[in-house]
């Protein structure tokens, strides 16, 4: 399927969705005591733009586990159901990230190469589980490995049909066989970690961690400070600077050169009209 190229005002409209979806997340984290941080690219636009970084297509918000799951425990009985939906891997049936996702109802935004996917795909914002790394050097490794083979399992239902290295397509094949209920299980035990003691580094099981460590320190989820970003504010590490350094380098404020200012592409878009959301 062809790729559908965001036009600047339909990037601000995504944008501005995505602020109403954030500003939910707030609300529903405020009235449940709820502990969360902004993360990766949206904790950088805070800081760098007070808002998002101007050619961005997503925004990140991340929880340690125990927080998590209170907020997808929330979700059951505080979300606005109007205009939202979430998604995990334990509740959404065919569902293959190992983080959850808040999406807005009456839209569409569909990634290129996952147009097969059996389950709604409106404009979301990422909501990212922070489980534990052990302390133990070698069990740091194992772990490592574990969780880049279960990213790499559940990445296989794409990356059978899209990947263009015939060699590692049929990898992607092997692994697509091994059934889903199977890698929940593994997903699940692997958070189940998270719940046996506090260790200083934590992760997402199911996404890369910085080059060359293990995830992030565990002290930038909870000491936090609330940032302006666009017209709302959020919560995010009160260390803002120890962990974009982390997370971006020592440079994080220059910005990239153009040819580095990705957006994700995507094969089908719908959104409102951009009038609901201005006033946000």
């Amino acid at each position: 399927m062809s790729v559908y190229h965001l036009s600047e005002d339909e990037l601000r409209t995504l944008q501005l969705i995505e602020t109403e979806m954030l500003s939910e997340v707030d609300r529903i984290c405020r009235k449940c005591n709820i502990h969360y941080s902004m993360v990766g690219g949206t904790m950088l636009g805070a800081i760098r733009h007070k808002g998002y970084i101007p050619w961005d297509d997503d925004a990140d918000i991340g929880f340690l586990r125990g927080e998590y799951e209170k907020f997808r425990e929330a979700c059951k009985t505080e979300l606005d159901e109007e205009r939202f939906y979430f998604q995990d891997i334990r509740d959404t049936e065919s569902y293959r990230w190992g983080y959850g996702k808040l999406r807005r109802k009456g839209t569409q935004f569909i990634r290129n190469g996952q147009e097969f996917m059996p389950y709604e795909q409106g404009v979301f914002i990422d909501l990212f589980p922070m489980d534990n790394v052990p302390d133990t050097p070698i069990l740091r490794r194992i772990h490592f490995v574990l969780c880049f083979l279960l990213r790499k399992c559940l990445w296989s239902e794409v990356g059978a049909r899209t990947e263009k290295n015939k060699a590692v397509r049929l990898t992607y094949k092997i692994m697509q066989k091994i059934p889903r209920k199977f890698l929940v299980g593994w997903y699940e035990w692997l958070a189940s970690y998270s719940r046996k003691k506090k260790t200083d580094m934590v992760r997402i099981l199911t996404f890369p961690a910085p080059k060359g460590t293990f995830g992030f320190y565990r002290k930038w989820y909870l000491q936090q400070s609330r940032y302006p970003f666009e017209n709302i504010s959020l919560c995010g590490p009160k260390d803002y600077k120890g962990y974009l350094s982390h997370k971006f380098g020592a440079d994080y404020m220059e910005l990239p050169p153009e040819s580095e200012r990705k957006v994700h592409p995507v094969s089908k878009l719908e959104l409102l009209p951009r009038s609901m959301y201005e006033k946000i």
